[in-house]
């Protein structure tokens, strides 16, 4: 029976193959979990929207309130579910659909990945029913969602047989913002050249629509200017694989990018993404403020922003499976606040966890608004943004979910040619950063390697004293326990490849996520400590610090119980690093938990230009010495 029970299991859930079954008997719930990251997984995949049936019952009701959403100009509303059913249950959930028409009807021709599909389409969020206390006791409930303008109108169903075995009773009226195209959820990233900043937004307006432009300008300027902005899109066909070429399908809407060009250092503008419609009328979004980056090697206080692995978390307590993502509201919201002492943020890797469930990228992009939309936030790409088997990848595991990457270079904009191959250089101030994919091959011989050494041999470090290094999986050092089990406390082949190139290029600093918490490294060459100073390094320079940062919302990860002569402080919490250097001499880095905002860990680099470009007996990369020297 468990072998008959396993199988119907694998026809339903399209990417089963990846994963292994377990059956908890204590909560009647059937989760699939990772055989690699057992609590990382997107809860909308917990719905077997193929074993759904549809059993509508005369006596069972849903209705939502209001039926027009955003009248106050707002792209959130909160929406309260009233529903009944005459045997409660407590496998009964509420499930909220976008587009509103989510029925076999709307499945798209050619779908068949089920023999007799009732739904194609998984929800874009859910609750459980007996979420409302009182729901099993009088069979009546009353539930709150927060929703966001997602383009599309929604509804609200009621099933009962839990999320393995849905059956369809009831479903609510239609519910929808008053203006869904309208332009939503910028997105700031430094362009290709640092006096340029890109402005990213999504809409409902193809280019045949509207025309997308920002009007923008220099705070103290009545004038403005208007930049045109050029539009993209992705259709199911462009995914890789389930589920995001089937059940987690959803219209990603339209992605608009503007240029805004040759500003001025250091200086506060203000703008507004908008739309010019063919009636000559136009839409705009809010007014925001952003403040140009300073001049390559300007000595000015800047204050950078480094976190990994948020992912995205539901403020109405919707989609909350296994307390997934606990710490990523806590840890916008801490940057949020803090805003006016942040310059730029650097993302290093697994940004929504949307794991082919294309809907939740318009949820991760409006949690992050408040800071995308005030400062510039580059991106690293993470497995879950582009691992998927045949699709050429470095590692053959679906972790995206069939999304390949193509989501997540849409929504974010790198510099460079190839936005694909998410490796890129970015000036700022005072710092060089070199931001690789570590999901694409970095070993020495390929297009990768070559990106890589280019960009850290092309810094001038007495104008930039300070080279940072960022990629996701961490190919420099780290204590978890998964790579601990493996007993190389990395990547495989990434100290190998890279380590002589991080200590021929001086490397200050490289922070790596993937391992859900936080950890610091002695300054190491080699598994080597070259520096047992806790939180003073000074002098010339002898090997890079190792920075895990991937604390940033997801499930945390523990570490291993072997000691680790290298590692100089480690926490299993939620939290984000800061880089603030004023001078080409002194460079400070502050470790914040997300749960207050205060600093756990901190340390000082205190380096002349000579300190970086001199030798020392620790690099073998020096020149040798002779009696003409």
């Amino acid at each position: 029976m468990a072998g008959i029970v396993l199988l119907l299991a694998c026809l339903v859930q399209v990417v089963c193959a990846q994963k292994a079954q377990v059956y908890s008997p204590d909560t009647e719930r059937l989760m699939y979990v990772s055989e690699e990251y057992n609590h990382a997984l997107q809860p909308l995949s917990k719905i077997a929207i193929g074993r759904s049936t549809i059993a509508l019952e005369s006596h069972a009701w849903v209705k939502a309130r209001p039926r027009v959403l955003g009248t106050n100009g707002s792209d959130v509303d909160w929406v309260t579910v009233s529903f009944r059913r005459t045997t409660p249950n407590v496998s009964d959930w509420i499930a909220v659909f976008s587009p509103a028409d989510f029925n076999s009807t709307a499945c798209p021709e050619g779908l068949t990945i089920y023999d007799f599909p009732k739904l194609c389409t998984a929800p874009i969020k859910y609750k459980y029913a007996t979420d409302s206390t009182r729901y099993l006791k009088r069979g009546h409930g009353l539930l709150s969602f927060r929703l966001i303008n997602q383009r599309e109108d929604f509804v609200f169903a009621l099933f009962t047989g839990d999320v393995y075995n849905p059956v369809l009773v009831g479903i609510s009226n239609k519910v929808a913002f008053q203006h869904p195209k309208a332009p939503l959820y910028p997105r700031l990233a430094i362009g290709n050249t640092w006096n340029e900043m890109s402005v990213t937004w999504t809409s409902g307006y193809g280019i045949d629509d509207a025309m997308p432009i920002v009007q923008w300008g220099p705070e103290w300027k009545d004038d403005q200017f208007i930049s045109p902005a050029g539009t993209l899109t992705y259709g199911r066909d462009d995914m890789c694989g389930p589920p995001a070429k089937t059940v987690g399908w959803r219209s990603p809407g339209f992605t608009h990018t503007a240029f805004l060009k040759e500003l001025w250092p250091n200086t506060k503008y203000s703008y507004k993404i908008g739309h010019k419609l063919p009636n000559g009328s136009f839409i705009w979004g809010r007014k925001q403020h952003f403040k140009a980056t300073p001049y390559p090697g300007q000595d000015s206080l800047q204050q950078i922003i480094v976190v990994g692995d948020t992912g995205k978390a539901e403020k109405d307590g919707s989609n909350e499976y296994e307390n997934y993502q606990p710490g990523s509201l806590n840890t916008t919201d801490r940057i949020s606040e803090d805003l006016d002492n942040i310059d730029i943020v650097f993302h290093v890797g697994d940004l929504s966890y949307s794991n082919g469930y294309i809907s939740q990228w318009d949820q991760y992009n409006e949690m992050y608004q408040p800071i995308t939309a005030r400062v510039p936030v580059m991106v690293a790409s993470g497995n879950h943004e582009r691992d998927y088997p045949g699709t050429g990848s470095f590692y053959e595991n679906p972790d995206s979910g069939g999304e390949c990457g193509i989501p997540a270079q849409t929504n974010y904009f790198v510099p460079g040619k190839d936005s694909s191959k998410f490796w890129y250089a970015v000036d700022y101030g005072l710092f060089h950063f070199c931001v690789i994919n570590t999901e694409l091959d970095w070993r020495e011989g390929s297009r990768q390697y070559e990106f890589i050494e280019n960009c850290l041999a092309s810094v001038d470090r007495q104008r930039q004293p300070w080279l940072i290094f960022i990629g996701h999986r961490v190919l420099g050092y780290s204590s978890s326990a998964s790579y601990g089990t493996e007993g190389s406390f990395d990547e495989p082949m990434g100290r190998e490849a890279l380590q002589k190139l991080w200590q021929k290029y001086r490397v200050d600093v490289a922070f790596w996520g993937h391992v859900h918490s936080y950890e610091r490294s002695y300054p190491t060459l080699e598994n080597v400590v070259v520096s047992n100073e806790k939180s003073l390094y000074s002098g010339t320079f002898n090997a890079t610090i190792h920075v895990v940062i991937g604390g940033g919302g997801s499930h945390l990860s523990e570490y291993s119980s072997l000691s680790t002569a290298w590692s100089a402080y480690k926490d299993v919490d939620f939290g984000f690093g800061k880089l603030s250097a004023s001078n080409h001499s002194s460079l400070l880095f502050e470790y914040k938990k997300s749960r207050d905002g205060q600093v756990y860990d901190r340390f000082w680099i205190i380096r002349h230009p000579v300190d970086v470009l001199g030798c020392d007996s620790i690099n073998y990369f020096c020149p040798e010495k002779t009696l003409a020297n």
